[in-house]
């Protein structure tokens, strides 16, 4: 029913994902080592237990059969009577037995098994403790380096690579597939270990007991090996699909609560709600058939162990009869039967789980394998900044076969401000994001006081640069631990003059706690204008060479916007300041203003100057400031 909901998807490569998530457990060889030595010596003892159990029953056995036999006799003379009388299956059987006619249980010989066979397991759940608390160990440490790779890799992602993965997707595989790797090297390593020493220990007092039995044991091992690979085939595509349908619900959960509030405004929760149901409805499906297809494995392979049972005591039975074996003997060959059995079972079992483990894996891997911004080069060394940015030439595209910026040229001078206007989509963000090596140039080179910017490292460029982004970013705490962020630990009087300077202390006083103001994770208990003022009072702490603002003042009111614009005034002083802006009023004061069209500069100069020319930005600044009667028929 559920089977065309979504396409079955494969593993990429099954085995090699399994080989590079064992090869996460390289590092902790000596606890591994020790893992298996605590299994060795638990299964060991395990092992060991219902063969000495065996005996107890044979001793019980004896007791009851000697009890009623008279006195005085010996064993042999009773054997010999029963062959003389005909009964030669009761005589063998008597034969192989260690009795003494006339006497019952020997309780003090069976007190001692008891106690050798309690004290036996007491030691293998002791070294079964030791084993479960390692292996948690080994597998934390290794999901623990594993997170910590993770969080490196993002680190070193380009800014293309989250451009075009869903946030959510990205956080499902840092979270939900680390999660799963954990869960499943900390349920399947133990186990798994234990189930193949189990098979290999049992499997030799099996042999040792009886090799007839042995082998009709072992008559069912093909046949679980083959119900096991058909339902793991046709269950592992459904766990690959199951991660990923996570991935997607977890994109979307992310998105809707990012944007709750204009999912609200624009009526649009019914939709959400459906988009919800059917990433759910997918999930459900996948799951449900990954679950129920591998969780068919059990079932079946308790149906060949009960089919293996009855052959072992029939067989068994007739062997306790004809003398071949002891009842004790047979009684452990069952338990050891069993004891085979489990362990196919739980590794059979287990198949569901490493196949979720390993798809989970797989993606983790594919995050750490996407392709890494380039290395930065050797530092040059920290040189003083004057700020003067030349663009030489630059080109650059998103896409191969889709130019953005073609042969873009200019320099702005230390302490100049340099407005870029033009339509959207004209290039004025990307210009911004070239200038700070989220992406680098396709060709051409942009320069620093002289210094190509593609040889200095990442974090010696952005130091030297102060960024307020239209989309304002606060995290959970304090607003002076917020504007704090902007430097390395700034003083308290350094933090307030910065409030100061970004008008700040202006709606900080109204607040009862002041500058402790804690701030929740959404910033929804401040305005979007006070929250881009603690963002702009942040820029201001650093104290860079270079300011971006890109709309910086977009969601100010008109007379904060006029304060702001006074103190960048006295802050861009002997500082580089780009300035993208939508509203021209706001970049009248620049030194130059950038027209930008279709990736080009296709007008600079003073706002006299532009406006004097009657070019593109005369016809921006008309549009916006310019009254008309609009007649409408």
């Amino acid at each position: 029913m559920l089977a065309g909901q979504m396409p079955a998807e494969k593993l990429q490569d099954f085995k090699g994902s399994s080989k590079r998530l064992l090869g996460l457990l390289r590092p902790q060889r000596t606890l591994a080592g020790l893992v298996l030595l605590c299994g060795i010596a638990g299964v060991t003892l395990s092992v060991i237990g219902p063969r000495i159990l065996g005996h107890a029953t044979d001793v019980v056995f004896a007791g009851f059969i000697g009890g009623d036999l008279p006195a005085g006799v010996g064993k042999d003379e009773i054997v010999a009577q029963l062959r003389a009388r005909g009964d030669t299956g009761r005589a063998d059987m008597l034969a192989a037995m260690d009795f003494v006619p006339g006497q019952g249980v020997d309780f003090d010989r069976l007190g001692h098994i008891l106690l050798w066979v309690l004290a036996i397991y007491i030691a293998a759940w002791v070294f079964g403790v030791m084993q479960g608390r390692l292996t948690a160990r080994v597998a934390q440490n290794a999901v623990h380096r594993l997170r910590s790779e993770v969080e490196a890799k993002l680190s070193r992602l380009p800014l293309s690579y989250f451009d075009q993965q869903p946030r959510g997707e990205v956080l499902s595989r840092a979270t939900n597939d680390t999660d799963n790797i954990a869960q499943t090297l900390q349920q399947t390593m133990a186990q798994l270990v234990t189930a193949l020493l189990m098979i290999v220990g049992v499997l030799a007092m099996m042999l040792w007991i009886s090799p007839l039995l042995a082998v009709i044991a072992l008559v069912t091992v093909p046949v679980s090996i083959w119900v096991t690979t058909r339902i793991g085939k046709r269950s592992q595509p459904q766990f690959v699909a199951q991660w990923k349908t996570t991935g997607r619900l977890n994109g979307h959960i992310e998105e809707m609560f990012t944007g709750h509030s204009l999912v609200k405004v624009f009526g649009r929760g019914k939709e959400a709600a459906e988009a919800f149901e059917k990433h759910n409805t997918e999930l459900y499906a996948s799951s449900f058939r990954a679950q129920f297809i591998s969780g068919l494995i059990q079932p079946a392979m308790m149906f060949i162990s009960n089919i293996n049972y009855v052959l072992v005591a029939v067989v068994g039975g007739l062997r306790v009869a004809s003398g071949s074996l002891s009842l004790g003997e047979v009684q452990a060959f069952i338990q050891y039967s069993r004891q085979f059995s489990q362990p196919l079972t739980q590794v059979a079992s287990m198949a569901n789980l490493v196949q979720s483990g390993v798809a989970s894996a797989e993606r983790v891997f594919a995050l750490l394998d996407a392709p890494e911004q380039e290395p930065d080069p050797a530092s040059p060394g920290v040189r003083p900044a004057a700020g003067r940015i030349a663009f030489e030439h630059v080109s650059f595209r998103y896409l191969p076969d889709r130019p953005l910026i073609e042969d873009l040229s200019f320099v702005a001078e230390p302490g100049q401000t340099v407005a870029i206007v033009g339509p959207t989509g004209a290039g004025k963000t990307t210009l911004v994001n070239l200038l700070m090596r989220f992406y680098d140039v396709t060709s051409g080179r942009i320069t620093l006081d002289g210094v190509d910017i593609a040889t200095l490292p990442r974090a010696e460029l952005r130091e030297r640069v102060g960024m307020v982004l239209q989309d304002t970013w606060l995290f959970g705490g304090t607003i002076a631990e917020n504007i704090a962020y902007g430097a390395d630990a700034p003083s308290d009087a350094d933090v307030a003059a910065a409030a100061e300077a970004a008008h700040v202390d202006r709606f900080v006083r109204t607040l009862p706690d002041g500058m402790d103001t804690v701030i929740d994770e959404e910033g929804s208990n401040v305005s979007a204008g006070e929250k881009q003022l603690v963002t702009i009072a942040r820029a201001f702490l650093a104290e860079p060479s270079i300011l971006i603002l890109d709309e910086a003042t977009s969601s100010v009111d008109t007379r904060t916007e006029v304060l702001i614009q006074r103190a960048m005034n006295t802050l861009r002083a002997g500082r580089t300041s780009f300035v993208i802006a939508h509203r021209l009023s706001t970049i009248r004061d620049a030194d130059v203003i950038l027209v930008m069209e279709d990736g080009a500069i296709v007008e600079q100069g003073t706002h006299d100057d532009l406006i004097a020319s009657g070019g593109a930005y005369a016809r921006l600044y008309s549009a916006q400031f310019a009254e008309a009667a609009v007649e409408v028929d």
